[in-house]
């Protein structure tokens, strides 16, 4: 499986490596970062959990056909975040696209941007009829991002033992946007 490379002038998405491993940890292991997306707001700050998250994204791209990128600095490589997609086989409300940037980036529009080159190649290569993002109801930041994507609120879902509301986009309303 060949991960695609998609790329802006202000970071890159690629393939994980081995190499990101330790960043991956740092970001895992912010607590303001995690605060959304584990139960509890439980951090990850171990390099063994990163190894098994690039493993896990590896494997799911292999799998399916998709995943999440890395999202590095378009001129030192280093990561800055991670955006793509998820759909377990297995109690996942659908195909979701997801993004977490390291802090420092906050608010200066990264993941929207990341998120939206991730969302058109998700609708021009996969020929899939709707593309969600699952956001914890507290998380006024994703919920603006999913926003400035045409997603809109569908539905509540549980996962990883919470609620968590669906934002969703469907192929007709993306391709409206781009006209």
């Amino acid at each position: 499986m060949v991960i695609p490379t998609l790329t802006s002038e202000r970071f890159i998405l690629r393939a994980f490596r081995e190499d990101d491993v330790p960043a991956l940890a740092a970001l895992h292991g912010d607590p303001e970062v995690m605060r959304y997306l584990r139960p509890n707001g439980q951090v990850e700050p171990r390099p063994r959990q990163a190894w098994d998250y690039i493993a896990g994204q590896i494997g799911h791209w292999t799998l399916k056909g998709y995943g999440k990128w890395a999202m590095a600095d378009p001129d030192s490589d280093a990561l800055i975040g991670r955006v793509g997609y998820f759909n377990a086989p297995y109690e996942w409300p659908g195909l979701e696209l997801g993004w977490t940037i390291a802090r420092p980036l906050w608010g200066k529009g990264y993941a929207t941007e990341a998120a939206r080159l991730a969302l058109d190649w998700g609708f021009e290569s996969l020929k899939t009829d709707e593309i969600i993002s699952a956001i914890h109801p507290d998380n006024a930041a994703s919920i603006r991002v999913a926003e400035r994507l045409g997603e809109s609120y569908s539905r509540d879902a549980p996962l990883n033992e919470h609620s968590f509301r669906i934002y969703s986009i469907t192929r007709r309303a993306w391709l409206n946007r781009r006209t």
